[in-house]
């Protein structure tokens, strides 16, 4: 069933309207990261609470398929090149391939303790996975290939499209982690000094700025990617999980547990100023930005009445 609705900032007109709720029928727990397949019309949610992975028809506004026999699934990547699902799970310590047509299971990695989030090179040959006391782990395909060590426990992480480069959240050291992903190894490392807890993060590479929202104080600080350095920031709603860069507007979007998105607008790469908080629902901190469609799917978890479901916000102005 889609459910079509309206929403409003606290102040004003929104930034981003809420066009649409798709129910995750018989879902508990809490909602962790997603995917989605742009040719298919799919959104992959990593439902870590439930054990299980949703498969939505956005086109239909309806969950048609759900996998099962993982252990909190906590990441998931999608590769329409060679139709491949990639879904990492925390509570089993496995990365599990699947078939995107079929949904048949292909391969899969062991030994991937607190198995985190995914990411997949621009060419999709080549996969990344945060795991366990502070590793990404290298796959070539679904071949574990090689294992960079860390300051510890991987959060957020993002992959230079034009360069070689990984920048890594690892909040239990309060640094940024940069790894050369063809030397396989960490090759700088800058402190996060202004706040705690530096979990999601988002890249500008046109910019030259790795955006990063930290949870104590609730901000978004963005470092210069050249030198590490702070030029600015902006604050956000706290318990963030997820950040998106809309690079068609400037506009940042912060999804925090708090029951808030965060718009904020990039002026420049020095200047960020939070221009609306759109209401959602508490725990709603994970979330997905279609860059192509210029959709954003927020994930709501079942509490109490609040059923789970995903919203889907657009952030073209009302007519």
């Amino acid at each position: 069933m889609l459910i079509l609705l309206a929403a409003r900032a606290h102040a004003g007109e929104a930034t981003l309207h809420q066009i649409a709720t798709i129910p995750l029928e018989d879902v508990k727990g809490r909602i962790d990261h997603m995917a989605i397949d742009p040719t298919g019309k799919r959104l992959f949610v990593a439902a870590l609470g439930n054990n299980s992975v949703e498969i939505v028809d956005l086109a239909a506004g309806k969950v048609v398929k759900r996998l099962t026999g993982m252990q909190e699934p906590q990441g998931v990547a999608y590769v329409p090149e060679t139709e491949t699902l990639v879904v990492a799970s925390g509570g089993d310590g496995k990365v599990r391939f699947y078939d995107g047509k079929s949904y048949e299971l292909k391969a899969t990695a062991d030994d991937l303790d607190d198995a985190d989030n995914v990411r997949r090179d621009a060419e999709g040959k080549r996969f990344y996975v945060g795991y366990g006391s502070g590793v990404v782990a290298c796959f070539e395909r679904e071949k574990l290939t090689d294992r960079i060590k860390l300051a510890g426990h991987p959060e957020s992480f993002q992959l230079e499209s034009t360069g070689a480069r990984i920048f890594v959240n690892v909040p239990s050291a309060r640094v940024i982690q940069v790894v050369d992903r063809e030397k396989k190894a960490v090759v700088a490392q800058w402190p996060v000094t202004d706040a705690e807890a530096n979990f999601p993060m988002a890249l500008d590479e046109p910019r030259h700025r790795l955006l990063v929202a930290c949870r104590k104080p609730a901000k978004l600080i963005a470092f210069e990617t050249e030198c590490g350095t702070p030029v600015g920031s902006a604050e956000i709603a706290g318990d963030a999980d997820d950040v998106w860069l809309d690079a068609a507007d400037h506009t940042i979007y912060v999804t925090g547990g708090e029951g808030f998105v965060s718009v904020i607008e990039q002026r420049d790469g020095d200047h960020y100023v939070t221009i609306a908080k759109i209401p959602t629902a508490p725990g709603a901190r994970t979330s997905f930005f279609d860059r192509d469609a210029r959709r954003l799917y927020v994930a709501v978890p079942h509490r109490g009445e609040q059923r789970c479901e995903i919203r889907v916000f657009d952030p073209q102005p009302n007519p």
